[in-house]
Order: C-alpha cells, then structure tokens, then sequence
C-alpha cells in the first residue's frame, strides 16, 4: 500500500483556481493588513489566487463577470455591497462559479445570515474547508440582489450615516441612525400584490428579504427563514398615527417579536410593487434610484458559497413560525 504524505500528497492535489476581489475601503480595512495572512491560507489550501482590487463602485461586479470563467471559487472581500456587484457579475456571465465571502464591511447582514465568521482570517479558513450551500438571489427590476431590497426608514442608514462614523461605531452607528429616523420619516404609499395577497397603504418602511436581518437593526433569526426555498420574505412597517402606536411599534421591532398590527409580515415567491418614481431604495445597502412599477423575482438556487462545515448561528437558535 502506498502512503502519500506532505508535499507529496500536495503535489498529487490538482491546483484549484481562485479570482480574489479586495474592497480596501470596506468597514474599517481590516482586511487590507490581513491580505498576506489569508493569501498564505489559500496557497496552502492549493489555491491558485488571482488578486484583484477595487478602486471604485462597479468594479467588483466587472471583475466577477469578465474574470470569472475557468475559476473555481471567487471570493469576495469586502462588505454586503461589494458581495452583491461579484454575485451579479458571475450571474450576468453565466458561469455557476463558486462563491467564497470574507466579510469586512461595517454590518455584514448577509454574512449573520449563513453563519461565515465575523474573524477574517477564520472565514477564509472556513472557505478552504467548510460545506457548499445553493442560495436564492433576488431580482428588482433586473437587478440583482443577495439579501435585501428596501425603502423608508433604515434604508437610508446605509448609505447616510458617513463612513467615518461607521468605522468607528460599526453596527451601532445603523441602530442611532435607524431609530432617530422613525419619528419623523415620511410614509410612502405602495400597493404590493403577490400570488398570496394585494396590500396597499402608507408605510414607512418595507423590504424584500432573503436574510435573517436587516441594516444591522432588523432581526429576524428566531423565525423560520429558508434562504434557498425559491420565496423571499416581504416585511411592512405602516405609518403610526399616534404616539401609542409608534411605541408600541418600536418595542415590536427592538424585541424582535413584531407583534404589532403595524407591521405585516409574509413570504412571497413574486411581487410587484406600485410606487412613487421618487422614492429611493436600497439593494443590498446600495443606493437605487425609485421607479413606479417594481417586479420583484427570485432565481432560486442562483448561487453556490462556501460557508462553516458547523453552522454555528443556528447551534442554539429557538426556531418559531414565520409572522403571517
């Protein structure tokens, strides 16, 4: 019996392909100053690592979508934004190419989702050695999405609160700007059907999901959510029209039971959304410009990504029903 051992059992392992896109403005760019750590994890996993790195919005999806072909993995690092142009690039190429994601953004909601490690260097480990999992992707209008699509209150935290500020406070620098703006945010008036249901009214918040939370705020970890079940899930948050009711709103979403007749709550396999041309939304903490007729769609099993052979946020998570 022949025993291949160290570099022999190396030698024996065909190299594996890997594109590497770095956001170095991310978060606080921690990543940057771990960059030789995690290119040594790959090389000594048999990864042949092409590095490529951002220097402006849109690059991360050109890199995924014109490098992408003949790689086996592409890993992304940098925050959710930066996840969604290198998912969006690889879809709009064609190739069902593997996807790797080292978060280093300020919230990284995607990231809490699927239970890839807050530490740099251990979700690069992760990548090397963890389990392959099918995700749905989202689409708004065309566009791509990982995990959220949202307006009104939140929505703009992400993209308003300076990215000093965010560097420094991190997740609370979302939960101050998220809270502050509630009371005085203007309500929106949508109609949304779905095969389900039609629901229209004013709302100061809403968002199309495939994650366990929202803008660092908004968790929904305690609720059965199935990111690859071809459905994504609709979360509203009407206009209060009084004191009584925006506390009671607030307690439904600070203790994550949203047991209030504000908020509504729903999974959904299709939507279309009727709404201001003016407002703005958010696709996946990205800024998007509003339109009046919005169709929500979801490519189920769309991407394929490394994540923890252990999924550690669901060790002791207490599952409960899904809000109707």
């Amino acid at each position: 019996m022949a025993v291949i051992m160290g570099n022999e059992l190396k030698s024996a392992i065909k190299s594996k392909k890997m594109l590497l896109i770095l956001n170095p403005k991310a978060g606080m760019m921690h990543a940057n100053k771990h960059l030789a750590d995690i290119i040594k994890i790959f090389v000594e996993a048999n990864f042949i690592p092409t590095v490529l790195t951002t220097t402006s919005k849109g690059d991360a999806l050109r890199f995924a979508s014109e490098c992408s072909e003949g790689k086996d993995i592409v890993v992304c690092i940098g925050g959710d934004g930066t996840l969604n142009e290198a998912v969006a690039g690889i879809l709009h190429s064609g190739n069902k190419t593997l996807v790797g994601y080292i978060p280093s953004g300020s919230t990284n909601d995607f990231a809490n989702s699927i239970g890839v490690s807050k530490n740099i260097l251990t979700a690069a480990q992760d990548i090397t050695n963890g389990r392959v999992i099918d995700l749905d992707v989202g689409k708004f209008n065309g566009r791509y999405f990982s995990y959220v699509a949202s307006f009104g209150a939140f929505t703009g935290t992400s993209y308003e609160v300076p990215q000093n500020i965010k560097n420094i406070l991190g997740h609370t620098a979302y939960v101050l700007q998220g809270i502050r703006e509630i009371p005085n945010i203007k309500s929106q008036y949508l109609k949304i059907t779905t095969p389900e249901r039609v629901i229209e009214g004013n709302f100061i918040f809403g968002a199309i999901c495939n994650s366990t939370s929202v803008g660092g705020i908004l968790s929904f970890e305690e609720f059965d959510i199935n990111m690859n079940d071809g459905k994504v899930e609709v979360f509203l948050i009407r206009k209060p029209d009084n004191i009584i009711e925006l506390n009671s709103m607030l307690v439904a979403i600070i203790d994550n039971s949203f047991n209030s007749p504000l908020i509504t709550f729903f999974s959904t396999a299709s939507a279309k959304i009727e709404a201001s041309r003016g407002m703005p939304w958010t696709l996946d903490g990205e800024y998007e410009p509003g339109t009046d007729e919005i169709n929500i769609s979801i490519v189920h099993s769309g991407i394929s990504i490394m994540v923890p052979e252990i999924d550690m946020r669901n060790r002791q998570t207490v599952r409960r029903p899904l809000v109707k």
